[in-house]
């Protein structure tokens, strides 16, 4: 009689929890196991309820009963696994799944579990690894698909991500929640046109304010900033959007600084700020921070929590990217390998495409006001931007696969090797643009000027812009920005070692420019912003391009592009200023330690100190 009042009460208990009353299938199913303690069923489904109603300590002593009733039954152990890393005990709970494991747990359900303990870590490797063998299993799940396309970005293996997105915003039965992450995340990728229409749906059917929230941040970062506060004010207002939590205060202080109303976005920002506890996460609201106190001029305030700022980064180093933060601030290694002047005398020209054939480069160091030309440039007919890509490296990694010493031997290079390494690197460009008939490309990406000997041996004739700003305004522009790039992130994280970087930078520069003679054009960030018609004529006369007025209005072209990759979005839709020029100088108590290490710089240009 007991037996059969408790199975009819676990099967109630079930019937309840199909209708989301879990609290009410937990005392139902407590009476049920009064009558049968020994009853699996009845077990499982309180570890669930239990599970559903956060009660996550509970539920795992329950599975752990489960462990004992059915010892080999892997299932039980990747449920005690979930509950602990659901409780926060994220060591516990990969002990749990390794017992799992060695049950025979090989599931998609149970790497994607043991996935998002690694993720809670913040070891995105780790998780990407495990999440590779659930998406084989599992390729049309659409959770596991964004989830790995997430690891993909942390990892910085940005094509991947892309690849396993490719056609996700066809899929009928992505839920809200997920079709807003994965839209969200396809912004990040540089990918909004794709994340943009799923999105709108979600947040059109749906009441799930994530979605909602989603859209208004893709809103923003390609610039059509007057409908993402229409549509965050609406937001706000509905209760739903406590759901939220520090998510919506965050966009609310992005809106803000936009805005200009910084005093509102340093309130908010901080509000965020006090109720983040860990170190490692701090940066993400630091660096925000600490430009909207720049711009109210409370200099000292943003630089102290700029120092914060980077130590929370150098915190998330270690559990994101552990090796590149044992190494450290990188050596910039590349600049330790100059040409040899010998072999350069013997490199041959003959083939190489002419200058209408070639890229357009823009180099400098980052943060020298390389994407207001990038924008300027690209609205001429004649040229076509892209994002910022790493296909010379590329092409130089395919230097040293074909066993040359680079950049020492570059003379080995036969007419045929250089034309292959030049058809990959137009391969890669068409997967990104499509090039018009007499269209040249411009190929910005700044740190190339580390890489001045493959772009002088790949193209020959091509015309370079050397991008040059006060090293000062460059250093303390790139100390307040938040790069996700773990080697940057390192090189910036004091003044006196960034300085020491930008020096070797230029160094390195200006001894193989010395020796190769490239076809360069060095254009002053000042000078730009000062008379800016004037520096651009002169600009579009050394691309040997007939004028166009079209590039006199940048920030009508980037209103028009919508999305651009670099921090200087929101700067390049305003018309051309000189309001940055200078902007280091209430903080020149900070820079008694570069100056020294910048001075050849200062005095080549003819910069104030």
């Amino acid at each position: 009689m007991h037996t059969d009042d408790a199975k009819r009460l676990t099967d109630l208990a079930i019937e309840l929890l199909g209708e989301g009353r879990n609290a009410d299938a937990e005392r139902r199913v407590r009476e049920a196991l009064r009558l049968n303690s020994s009853n699996g069923k009845a077990l499982g489904t309180l570890a669930f309820a239990l599970h559903a109603q956060g009660k996550h300590a509970e539920s795992e002593a329950a599975y752990l009963k489960m462990t004992e009733l059915e010892p080999h039954d892997a299932m039980h152990w990747m449920n005690v696994g979930t509950a602990r890393r659901c409780d926060g005990r994220i060591d516990e709970a990969l002990y749990a799944f390794a017992r799992a494991a060695t049950l025979g747990a090989a599931s998609a359900d149970f790497y994607y579990n043991v996935s998002l303990a690694h993720i809670a870590r913040d070891d995105y490797e780790s998780a990407r690894a495990v999440l590779e063998k659930a998406l084989h299993l599992n390729p049309e799940d659409a959770e596991i698909r964004y989830r790995y396309a997430f690891c993909c970005y942390e990892t910085l293996r940005t094509d991947e991500a892309l690849a396993v997105l490719e056609g996700w915003e066809q899929q009928i039965d992505i839920s809200s929640e997920v079709t807003a992450s994965a839209g969200h995340l396809l912004m990040k990728l540089g990918r909004p046109e794709r994340a943009e229409p799923a999105v709108r749906r979600a947040a059109a059917a749906s009441a799930e304010p994530l979605a909602r929230l989603t859209l208004i941040q893709v809103l923003e970062r390609t610039n059509r900033t007057a409908e993402a506060r229409q549509l965050l004010d609406r937001l706000a207002a509905d209760p739903e959007s406590a759901r939220l939590g520090s998510e919506l205060e965050l966009m609310q202080a992005q809106m803000a600084h936009r805005e200009g109303r910084h005093a509102v976005a340093v309130e908010l920002f901080q509000g965020v700020l006090d109720q983040c506890q860990e170190l490692h996460n701090r940066h993400f609201q630091e660096f925000p921070l600490a430009k909207s106190l720049d711009a109210l001029g409370r200099w000292e305030e943003a630089y102290q929590v700029l120092m914060e700022a980077h130590r929370s980064q150098a915190a998330h180093l270690k559990r994101t990217a552990p090796m590149a933060a044992l190494r450290g601030a990188p050596a910039l290694s590349i600049a330790e390998h100059p040409c040899d002047p010998a072999d350069v005398a013997r490199w041959d020209h003959s083939l190489a495409p002419d200058v209408a054939a070639s890229p357009v480069f823009i180099v400098a160091f980052p943060r020298s006001g390389t994407t207001l030309l990038e924008i300027a440039l690209d609205a001429h007919p004649a040229l076509k931007s892209m994002d910022e890509q790493p296909f010379l490296q590329n092409a130089l990694d395919d230097v040293l696969a074909a066993g040359v010493r680079y950049p020492y031997e570059l003379a080995g290079l036969t007419g045929e090797q250089l034309e292959r390494l030049r058809e990959r690197y137009w391969q890669r460009v068409q997967s990104k643009l499509t090039l018009e008939a007499g269209q040249r490309l411009i190929d910005k990406n700044p740190l190339n000027l580390l890489r001045l000997p493959v772009i002088k041996r790949l193209f020959p004739n091509a015309k370079i812009l050397l991008a040059i700003r006060h090293p000062c305004d460059v250093l303390l522009s790139c100390y307040m920005q938040h790069f996700r790039a773990p080697d940057f992130a390192l090189l910036c994280q004091n003044l006196p070692t960034l300085s020491a970087g930008y020096r070797r930078a230029f160094d390195f520069w200006y001894a193989q420019q010395a020796l190769l003679g490239a076809d360069v054009l060095e254009l002053r960030y000042e000078s730009f912003v000062a008379d800016f018609e004037s520096q651009i004529r002169r600009v579009v006369e050394f691309l040997e391009l007939p004028w166009n007025d079209a590039v006199l209005a940048p920030a009508s072209r980037a209103q028009e592009k919508r999305f651009i990759s670099t921090p200087s979005y929101s700067q390049v839709v305003k018309p051309v200023t000189e309001a940055s020029v200078g902007r280091w100088l209430p903080y020149r108590r900070h820079f008694e330690a570069s100056l020294p290490i910048l001075q050849p710089y200062l005095e080549r240009w003819s910069y104030f100190a």
